[in-house]
């Protein structure tokens, strides 16, 4: 009897041939149907949302969900428990840096599905008109000081994108900055901000936009997408954004001729400061209410081998959470960043897995953005977010 299994998820070209091969792989047996929440259309928070809606209703219409790492202590109360259903040879060939998101109180409550981290794209060809071009590159590959990167002087104002709307993304450049800086936030279960690291942090990303005028005004209102955009559109010089967005956006940036030209580096870092990239990611769980465990199981279970990894990396430029692909000698030769992504993951940070997080992050960003857009001070930001999260939230673990 064909079991179906509901999976909800971002439904890129690249999830869908992967959900095609495991259909014809476990034909007759398990279909995978998905529903799609795409990114173009709904906002982090908006998903989360979404889902909570979905599984409070406790509904056995959706067997796997994909989540954002950061949720899965949100989320636990409504998911089992995955140590049963996954082999220890799948888990063995994990990267601890995703596996790491998957605990909740030392129970495996969710299985990796691909990786994001953080780091920079510029335009090669736009920067090749610079007189110290060779010079310059030197700096952006080895991570530039934010300190030297305001200071670029032979580019036109304003030349860095980044994501300053309300929303998860800005919470995770906050964090990034305040690792970088070796600074810690949660102290004896309080949130710290009112101090000096967070606020070099925040008057530099309040000063990009309104006193260096290296970034236009709208990142107030961008997210990702936005972002992206206005980066192919307005011929801007460089982006914070994450590994999927050159392979996501081939399309726009071909008819634009500008697809060899987007080459990525690793983000700014203070002076003094460490040199970090934030972790994002997504993970999937199986929801307590699901009727057909362990056929999700299996199809978990697929998500996370050599073969589906490859489809997500080469397709859409997810990058990989099974070890075997950043050792496969066929794959690094065609795909020659995966040793600058490797790279990168070491270097990598993650946000605090709290299980109040996703509440703490939307107070913390609406501050934040609200700073940017020059509606609050920085102290009155930092003051603001520090009382309503310890008041409203009391002891954080």
């Amino acid at each position: 009897m064909l079991k179906k299994i509901y999976y909800v998820d971002n439904i890129s070209k690249a999830h869908q041939k992967l959900i095609d091969r495991f259909n014809e792989i476990y034909k007759e047996q398990i279909q995978v149907i998905p529903i799609d929440i795409p990114f173009e259309k709904f906002s982090t928070n908006e998903r989360k949302e979404l889902l909570t809606r979905f599984l409070r209703s406790k509904s056995e219409r959706i067997d796997v969900i994909a989540v954002d790492q950061i949720w899965v202590p949100r989320f636990a109360k409504w998911t089992v428990p995955l140590e049963k259903y996954l082999k220890d040879s799948t888990k063995n060939n994990l990267l601890n840096y995703a596996l790491t998101s998957c605990y909740h109180n030392d129970t495996l409550y969710a299985s990796p599905f691909y990786l994001d981290i953080s780091l920079m794209f510029y335009r090669e060809d736009l920067l090749k008109k610079t007189k110290n071009f060779n010079s310059l590159m030197s700096k952006l590959e080895n991570s530039i000081t934010w300190e030297d990167f305001i200071k670029i002087s032979e580019l036109d104002l304003p030349y860095f994108l980044f994501q300053a709307d309300d929303y998860e993304g800005l919470t995770c450049i906050f964090i990034e900055m305040l690792e970088s800086l070796s600074f810690e936030f949660i102290r004896n279960g309080k949130i710290v901000l009112n101090a000096s690291e967070p606020k070099r942090a925040l008057e530099l990303l309040v000063n990009l936009v309104n006193k260096y005028k290296v970034s236009p005004k709208e990142v107030s209102s961008f997210m990702e997408n936005d972002s992206y955009n206005s980066f192919i559109t307005n011929n801007r010089i460089f982006l914070r954004g994450w590994p999927g967005f050159k392979k996501e956006y081939k399309g726009l940036l071909m008819e634009r001729g500008i697809y060899e030209a987007v080459k990525f580096i690793p983000n700014p870092h203070f002076m003094g400061g460490r040199r970090v990239s934030i972790f994002g990611g997504w993970n999937l769980m199986i929801s307590k209410f699901s009727q057909n465990k362990n056929e999700s199981a299996i199809f978990i279970e697929f998500a996370s081998s050599i073969e589906a990894q490859k489809i997500l990396f080469e397709e859409g430029g997810f990058l990989p959470i099974n070890n075997n692909l950043y050792n496969n000698p066929e794959l690094i030769n065609s795909n020659p960043e995966m040793k600058f992504f490797s790279e990168l993951i070491s270097k990598g940070v993650h946000r605090p897995y709290l299980e109040n997080y996703t509440r703490i992050s939307d107070i913390v960003s609406q501050n934040l953005s609200k700073a940017i857009k020059g509606d609050i001070t920085v102290d009155e930001a930092l003051i603001n977010s520090e009382k309503k999260i310890n008041s409203e939230i009391g002891l954080i673990k």
